[in-house]
């Protein structure tokens, strides 16, 4: 077969040309390639990677030719080839998808849920993106500079997508059709899959597919199809001959095909040197072969083949008035229980409407008037049926409830609706279209029109069309109906149209060879041969099966039932579950007399593993009439669909998870606007687009790493969501990768930047410098530019379907599998994994793509979450002073007003009383009383802070006295020299380490409250009679230098040259640490020894407190922490001593704990047992087992309560120890004494 399309040019040419075996590209997985070699012994399903190989190969040779295109613009280029070669690619993947939908998703879907429609989903977005293309290549910025860059960027972007849909395919979808489908049914799977695709797109597709893989590859796919066709030498005629790319029908090539199902481990070579001298022989057989079919051209019946579109047309509104008259039936009779057979006869005659439609579009109108089309008409009939279709689909579903007067008028109206339609759209092209082809037409030439639109459908279909279309003929039509059919076939198909005839004699009322009669002599006993032979080529074959049962054969005389539910006499066509055990027998038909064709079935119809589905035949009309969006618009703009989608859904706390996504989505529209600058060798373009790019890659995977570490468990924890998230976590694996391959794009990209500034300056200086150096560095940074730029439209393509996918797919199942309270739950747990720097850039982030109603709703949904945390206080604190306010220092002005926004909006509650020390040394008695009151009332406030609020007040006379003598001390000592303690402290004084023996740091800390310097709070509370707020302060003194200046992290001394006060510093806490490795936890508003949230601790929002990122599963307390160790009662929240958490869910301090277990093991609290008290509980048992108590005491019982398991029983009377009979514990208490005769036993509530 020729090749489809010629070289692109430029480097960039399409393996699809080449004669001979091409090196595989590595695309596949190691496991996939390991698979692959055992893919015909093994697993039939694994013939789908030559398929995904051949895409690959096709879409990296595209990719090449794209970026030559675009890179070398001195030479022009021609666009035409590259169209080309588009549109080819274009139809086979959109075919070999189509065929995905219809056949192996739905069949995986009944062993596996939750799988499939992610990558029917995937499909959906891989098509929009060729949309996307083709209406970049059809727009008339062709010869501009921007034009070849962008059909670069969107070709790299459209193989990104594919190839890593295709590689999720194999690592996920091909292992479970493998582990659950046997190898029977893999092999009908992948038969059905060849059967959906459309015969003319077969004889491209197959050749195309030869020639991408190896010769190796080559024989391994032989084989595969050796035991996936079945068993019969005319269904292996058509498909080995469309695979070789012979255009003749080829005994000797059957006959090779026959020796390899022998002997599947013969080697290559003796089928290569065979394949092309079966070739050259092929034609002189299949010229003789169909000579021998004699008969006059002239007979036929029809002046005008052509008018056999009238007979298209009759059966079909004969059909359709059979459907109405049957819809009216339904109406009289109110018997529903025949609805799945009307839903069935409707499906089909749809089916053959839409492709009746798609070859007149594509085959019959271009021909007879480029500008004649009926498409909008097809397209209102397409949307007729499916409406009558979900009418019936709802009436099943409704069940008992779908009796009622009004479905009958919807069923009968709808249907008439549709008949009327129809009638009118075929009146019209009978009289616009069909004078036409008379005139401008010969016979042979209608013909071929005829038969060209004939081979647009699948075979699948074509095997239940034909007899259905024949059943309603005459005899005289039939015969001509099949002399048309087999003159306008060319040679090279005669083994296929054999198949065609006997498919049509079938739906003939009589036993008769319509064949015989139309064409002299029957051509599938001409093809065949005798009867001998047939054995013989089935005997061949059959040994080929897994299992070695016996065909089961099939008896002339049975009854046809076509899919419009007509029965005929004639050859049946049996599926295969009829013969389970094997595949080679589907259908296998043998009786050949004198009065019937003898050809096989396809076994398809029939097969329950897969689902129907009318999607594959829309989706064809897609190809040739679908408008692409304009050039400016997004990739993938599907806001407005969710939005509308969603409307009138009360907002779900999971809901400000997903917004993140747009914020993405707005980061990754800059990176792909952004990148078609770069080529301008602009540094400040260059850094700010670095700076953007790191800044969206960390919140990117803190984003992708909560869902996979806490939203996507949570989804499979429940039973019907199993599988669910599984792609999805792939897709994060891909993204990660497409990340880290920009990163080091960028890199290499500033390194040639650093190359021409270098070579700039040397030119400038004098320095004498090759320009063939400069205009090759130059080259290398324009192509690295460009393909920087194919990157970035890959990642904003990839991101932009996955979150797509995630909202419509993921999205909804939150709100039918989890509460409000389980969302909050989730919430609370990726906040409390993320820590205060990420969330520091993260919230304006944010907030930047959102609007100010979004703001709010995010905020209080945040709010919510972390109601029992100092999360709205930290906020406060940061955002006061958070240098967002700068603009030069946020991404836009937009972000800088809804960044205040937010702020002013979290949290009134503090509001309530914020006065200044002067307003409150101004205060009277009474005033201060009042305000006193005033705070005590308002039950807004945190009880914690309501206290320290009413303390400060009490006391706010005495400090603000002392702030007015400190005021006046400092306008007596203006320079600081008689402040106290100006002076060093030392950790170590023989090392001379800065620091006290609290802390290491190189800072002293001026407390606001006295004025005085100290290294650190604990220094200052253990000389002083009040406490110092350590996060009020506002100056600090370099140990070094002794200058007093603002607090910071280094010193502002020019002496000292940005001195570093300690390695860790907290503006919030006012913290500095220069030993340890700290963090500070933003719904503690505390820094805690540490490496951070989400690396070893994350915060409960129920206990309020930081835990090992190890007690993920613990037993949550409301506040826990924020209470006094019950043994030596200081503060646990605010305690610098380790904090120890109790199996119970208390909390002491970890010293505590040690000196307190060496004489308890109950938790002082709750009375639970603090660890695994087995052993000693055993050790209990044995020494009661030896003790013999005194006998007024044996027959005694009491009535004991366990601490552990909260139950009542009873226990023998015993001075200490009383075994609980539930549990075994021996941490019990005695309720009541009681005394019996009859001896104690043992009982729970």
């Amino acid at each position: 077969m020729a090749a489809p399309f010629a070289d692109g040019g430029g480097g960039g040419g399409g393996v699809a040309v080449m004669a001979g075996p091409v090196n595989p590209i590595d695309g596949a997985s190691t496991q996939s390639k390991a698979c692959l070699k055992n893919s015909a012994s093994k697993s039939p399903i694994l013939i789908f990677l030559f398929f995904h190989k051949a895409i690959k190969s096709e879409l990296d040779g595209l990719h090449r030719a794209a970026l030559a295109f675009a890179t070398n613009l001195e030479s022009g280029g021609d666009i035409s080839s590259l169209l080309q070669r588009y549109h080819f690619l274009r139809r086979i993947y959109k075919h070999h998808c189509n065929a995905e939908d219809e056949v192996i998703f739905p069949a995986l879907d009944i062993r596996v849920k939750n799988v499939a429609r992610t990558y029917s989903l995937e499909h959906e977005g891989e098509s929009v993106l060729f949309d996307q293309l083709f209406g970049l290549l059809n727009s008339s910025m062709q010869n501009e500079e921007i034009y070849r860059r962008e059909l670069a960027s969107c070709t790299g972007a459209l193989q990104t997508s594919i190839s890593q849909h295709m590689s999720k395919e194999e690592e996920q979808v091909f292992p479970l059709l493998i582990e659950k489908f046997s190898f029977e049914e893999q092999a009908s799977l992948v038969w059905q899959f060849l059967c959906s695709i459309p015969v003319n797109m077969m004889t491209e597709f197959l050749p195309w597919l030869c020639s991408s893989i190896s010769s190796d590859e080559h024989l391994d796919m032989r084989k595969c199809l050796c035991k996936i066709i079945p068993k019969e030498k005319l269904l292996q005629q058509v498909v080995f001959g469309w695979m070789e790319g012979v255009k003749e029908s080829d005994k000797r090539c059957e006959d090779n095909s026959k020796a390899l199902c022998q002997n599947p481990g013969a080697g290559p070579v003796v089928c290569q040197t065979k394949m092309r001298a079966c070739a050259c022989e092929s034609s002189r057989i299949g010229k003789r072969k169909y000579e021998e079919l004699s008969f006059d051209i002239t007979s036929s019946s029809m002046s005008c083949p052509i008018d056999e579109i009238l007979i298209w047309h009759n059966a079909i509104k004969r059909e359709l008035n059979d459907i109405a008259e049957a819809a009216r039936k339904i109406q009289l009779s109110g018997d529903f229980s025949d609805l799945s057979a009307f839903n069935k006869r409707l499906q089909f005659i749809a089916e053959v409407c839409i492709f009746h439609s798609i070859a007149e579009d594509k085959v019959i109108f271009p021909a007879v008037d480029a500008e004649l089309s009926f498409a909008q008409e097809h397209a209102e009939e397409e949307i007729q049926f499916d409406k009558l279709r979900c009418l019936i689909e709802s009436i099943q579903s409704a069940g008992a409830n779908s009796s009622s007067a009004e479905f009958y008028i919807k069923l009968c109206s709808q249907a008439d609706l549709i008949m009327a339609s129809i009638k009118k759209h075929f009146h019209n092209e009978e009289v616009q279209v069909l004078p036409l082809a008379r005139k401008h037409f010969g016979s042979k030439r209608q013909r071929e029109l005829l038969y060209q639109s004939l081979c647009v459908m699948p075979l699948k279909l074509i095997e239940s069309v034909l007899p259905w279309l024949v059943a309603s003929l005459s005899e005289e039509e039939a015969r001509s109906f099949l002399q048309n059919m087999h003159m306008a076939a060319p040679a090279s198909d005669s083994a296929l149209v054999t198949l065609f005839s006997g498919w049509a004699c079938k739906g003939h009322s009589r036993n008769v060879c319509l064949s015989s009669s139309a064409l002299g002599c029957c051509p599938a006993r001409t093809m065949a041969g005798s009867k001998e032979d047939i054995n013989q080529a089935f005997s061949a074959c059959t040994h080929m099966s897994p299992t070695d049962e016996k065909p089961v054969l099939v008896q002339e005389g049975e009854a046809y039932e076509s899919k419009s539910g007509v029965r005929r006499k004639s050859m049946p066509v049996v599926d295969c579950e009829s013969c389970p055990s094997t595949r080679s027998v589907n259908t296998l038909n043998l009786s050949c007399s004198n009065q019937s064709c003898c050809v096989p079935g396809l076994g398809v119809n029939g097969s329950n593993l897969g689902v129907s589905s009318l999607a594959p035949a829309k989706s064809l009309r897609s190809l040739s009439f679908s408008s692409a969006p304009s050039l400016n618009s997004s990739l993938f703009n599907w806001e407005t669909d969710l939005s509308s989608a969603d409307t009138g859904c009360a907002s779900r706390p999971i809901d400000n998870i997903f917004k993140f996504h747009k914020a993405i989505r707005k980061d990754l529209e800059y990176l792909d606007v952004e990148s078609g600058k770069l080529n301008d060798c602009n540094e400040t373009v260059l850094r700010q687009f670095t700076g953007r790019f790191r800044l969206l890659w960390g919140l990117y995977r803190a984003h992708s790493n909560a869902e996979d570490d806490i939203v996507f468990p949570a989804l499979e924890s429940k039973e019907t969501l199993h599988n669910v998230s599984h792609s999805y976590t792939l897709d994060h694996k891909q993204e990660e990768k497409l990340f880290e391959d920009i990163s080091s794009a960028l890199s290499e990209l500033a390194e040639l930047h650093e190359c021409l500034n270098i070579k700039t300056s040397d030119d400038l200086i004098g320095n004498n410098v090759e320009s063939s150096d400069r205009s090759e560095t130059m080259r290398k940074y324009n192509e690295k530019a460009t393909e920087l730029q194919g990157m970035c439209k890959s990642i904003r393509v990839s991101l932009d379907q996955h979150v797509f996918r995630e909202e419509l797919e993921l999205w909804p199942l939150f709100d039918r599998h989890f509460s409000v309270e389980d969302q909050n739950k989730i919430v609370g747990r990726i906040i409390g994994t993320t820590g205060a720097e990420v969330l520091q850039s993260m919230l304006p982030w944010v907030t930047s793509a959102l609007t100010q109603e979004e703001q709010n709703i995010m905020m209080d949904t945040w709010k919510q979450a972390t109601k029992n945390t100092m999360f709205s206080e930290w906020l406060n604190e940061w955002w006061d002073g958070h240098p967002a306010a700068a603009p030069n220092t946020t991404p836009s002005e937009n972000s800088i007003s809804l960044g205040s926004d937010v702020h002013e909006s979290l949290d009134h509650s503090d509001h309530t009383f914020k006065p200044g020390w002067n307003d409150i040394f101004r205060m009277n008695q009474n005033e201060l009383e009042a305000e006193i009151r005033k705070v005590s009332r308002d039950s807004t406030l945190d009880p914690r802070r309501k206290a320290y609020l009413i303390q400060n007040l009490m006391t706010s006379r005495w400090i603000a006295a002392q702030q007015k003598l400190l005021q006046a001390r400092d306008g007596e000592s203006s320079n600081g020299e008689d402040l106290l303690g100006c002076s060093p402290s030392f950790r170590d004084p023989e090392k001379q380490v800065f620091g006290c023996e609290h802390y290491k740091r190189n800072c002293k800390l001026r407390a606001v409250c006295c004025g005085k310097l100290f290294a650190c709070r604990f220094c200052h509370d253990k000389v002083s009679d009040h406490s110092m707020d350590r996060k009020v302060t506002t100056e600090m003194m370099c140990m070094r230098c002794l200058k007093i200046q603002p607090v910071g992290p280094v010193c502002t001394t020019p002496s000292c040259g940005e001195f570093s006060m300690a390695k860790y510093y907290c503006s919030i806490c006012k913290f500095f640490d220069d030993d340890r490795v700290v963090y500070h936890c933003p719904f503690c508003n505390l820094c805690r020894v540490g490496n951070g949230l989400g690396v070893d601790f994350f915060h409960c929002m129920k206990c309020n407190c930081c835990l090992s990122i190890k007690l993920v599963d613990h037993k949550c307390r409301e506040k826990g922490l924020e209470t006094n160790c019950p043994i030596c009662c200081d503060f646990l929240f605010t305690s610098s001593a380790i904090v120890r958490a109790l199996p119970c869910g208390h909390f002491m301090h970890s010293a505590c704990f040690q000196a307190y277990t060496c004489s308890h093991y109950i938790c002082p609290i709750c009375s639970k047992s603090l660890g695994d008290m087995a052993v000693y509980f055993g050790m209990l048992d044995a020494l009661l087992a030896s003790e013999e108590l005194p006998e007024e005491y044996r027959d005694h019982c009491q009535d004991i309560l366990c601490n552990d398991c909260d139950k009542k029983g009873t226990a023998r009377f015993h001075w200490l120890y009383h075994k609980c009979g539930s549990c075994g514990s021996y941490n019990t208490r005695v309720i009541r004494v009681v005394s019996t005769d009859t001896g104690c036993f043992t009982s729970n509530q």
